[in-house]
């Protein structure tokens, strides 16, 4: 059975806290290699590392929109109800994502950062609303973002993406493709079509439900609720379905979808920003991309390119990450740093995979090597042996006792450690047994090391699922 998160029994009912997930050791195993996999492909790539403040005022919080209820509030349990603040600048908050503390720091930092700056961030963040899979109220979240002064160039918005499905593409898991569209498109096009501007984030909306309520559905509300024309919510309807990888086709069927309507300039720049962008991929990462034109992703807060990604066979969890161009990311009165960023519900995505039963670890502990003990009296001999593996870098434990050597190597292998050492004594030499193939030599701790230098940690086996082509190869 693959690593889940634990489940406590009835009497410890009280301990256990939805939307807060805790994983087994095997779990952890397989959550720090997504991290050090991540990490290591945008360190790659030239990005820097930094950790924020876990609080923020409540009033930076919610300049992004969110709603207040997905707010966690910091507060001391003593504190006196009449002196705690009420004001939103001086009330603090537990982050809900990367994005809002990342802006504040760039602020706070511009005179010591070199810009384009380009971060990478792995942190906690918190958010207040109902548990239910794909959805926690704690969880890691992996952002890299690329910020310039003033302007940002707009092939970083090739770059970001790419980068991001580099690292996934690095991780044991099914292939994601990263679906992209463009805020200039989806407005300019509603702006041609005569819909008011008012009116364009509802339109937005309302398409967004076309996969759940299909398009039947989405154009009567486009009618009833948003007071749209039929022939407007059938164009919207025809931008909606429009994907593709070729810039010319995909450009070719918006035009379609206008029905002799004029485009606006904001129309074409954002078909010209679009179309650049689908170039540069299929020359650098071929497939890795798809244009999908009813992608949105918050309209009052993007401006330019959108991100959604979606894992084969897993198309039901949503998109795994998500991000855009914000040409506003930040501002401190006499500068504007524009940003673009790509962000990844890392523990969302473990649970999907876990659940799925994708995963699974040769083991549960770091130790490679157990150290058998004769008897107490010689415990010291067995220490000493475990110091100098450890001093050489490979993991060693010692045999919390010193029972028959076959029920302390039973207690290697319930662990999965694949090596136990036996001392010699003071006349005799040491020896070592792979206890997965019953070979056993005769070992110096100081020079010995495994045949196989990754039985020194413990391995992801993947276990197949139908969804990945890649698996069975």
């Amino acid at each position: 059975m693959p690593p889940m998160v634990t489940t406590a029994p009835a009497r410890q009912a009280l301990s256990t806290l939805s939307g807060f997930p805790e994983w087994l050791p095997a779990g952890r195993v397989i959550e720090q290699h997504f991290l050090d996999t991540l990490r290591h492909t945008f360190e790659l790539h030239g990005f820097s590392g930094i950790e924020t403040r876990a609080v923020e005022p409540v009033d930076q919080l919610m300049k992004k929109g969110e709603t207040s209820k997905e707010v966690y509030l910091l507060s001391r349990l003593q504190a006196d109800p009449a002196a705690e603040p009420t004001d939103p600048s001086k009330q603090l908050g537990l982050h809900f994502d990367l994005t809002v503390p990342f802006a504040r720091y760039v602020v706070d930092n511009a005179g010591l950062l070199s810009f384009p700056f380009k971060r990478y961030q792995i942190q906690k963040v918190w958010r207040g609303e109902r548990p239910q899979e794909g959805r926690f109220r704690e969880f890691i979240q992996a952002d890299i973002d690329i910020v310039g002064d003033g302007v940002l160039a707009l092939h970083h918005d090739v770059d970001v993406p790419l980068i991001m499905h580099e690292a996934l593409t690095a991780l044991p898991i099914p292939p994601v493709t990263i679906h992209v569209s463009n805020r200039k498109v989806a407005q300019g096009f509603y702006q041609s079509l005569g819909v008011a501007d008012a009116d364009l984030i509802e339109v937005l909306r309302v398409v967004d439900k076309l996969d759940k309520i299909g398009p039947d559905a989405v154009a009567a509300e486009l009618v009833s609720a948003v007071g749209t024309t039929e022939a407007q919510a059938r164009a919207a309807l025809d931008l909606a379905t429009i994907t593709g990888t070729d810039p010319h086709q995909v450009g070719a069927r918006v035009h379609d979808a206008l029905d002799g309507a004029p485009a606006t300039g904001l129309l074409s720049e954002g078909l010209e920003q679009l179309s650049a962008l689908l170039e540069a991929a299929a020359r650098r990462r071929p497939g890795a991309i798809i244009a999908d034109l009813k992608i949105a992703r918050g309209l009052d807060y993007y401006t330019g390119t959108v991100y959604e990604s979606f894992m084969a066979g897993h198309e039901d969890l949503g998109s795994v990450c998500s991000g855009g161009r914000y040409d506003s990311l930040a501002s401190n009165g006499k500068r504007t740093f524009p940003g673009v960023g790509i962000s990844i519900g890392v523990s969302r995505l473990l649970a999907r995979v876990m659940a799925a039963g994708l995963l699974d670890v040769t083991r549960a502990v770091p130790t490679a090597v157990l150290v058998a003990v004769t008897d107490e009296e010689h415990r010291g001999a067995s220490d000493a042996v475990a110091d100098v593996l450890r001093a050489r870098g490979i993991p060693a434990d010692v045999a919390p006792s010193a029972a028959k050597f076959g029920k302390q190597i039973r207690f290697a292998d319930r662990r999965g450690i694949p090596f136990v050492w036996f001392p010699g004594g003071e006349q005799g030499t040491d020896s070592v047994k792979d206890i997965r193939s019953g070979e056993q030599v005769e070992a110096d701790a100081a020079t010995w090391a495994p045949a196989d230098p990754t039985d020194l940690a413990p391995r992801l086996v993947a276990l197949g699922d139908p969804g990945d082509p890649r698996r069975g190869e």
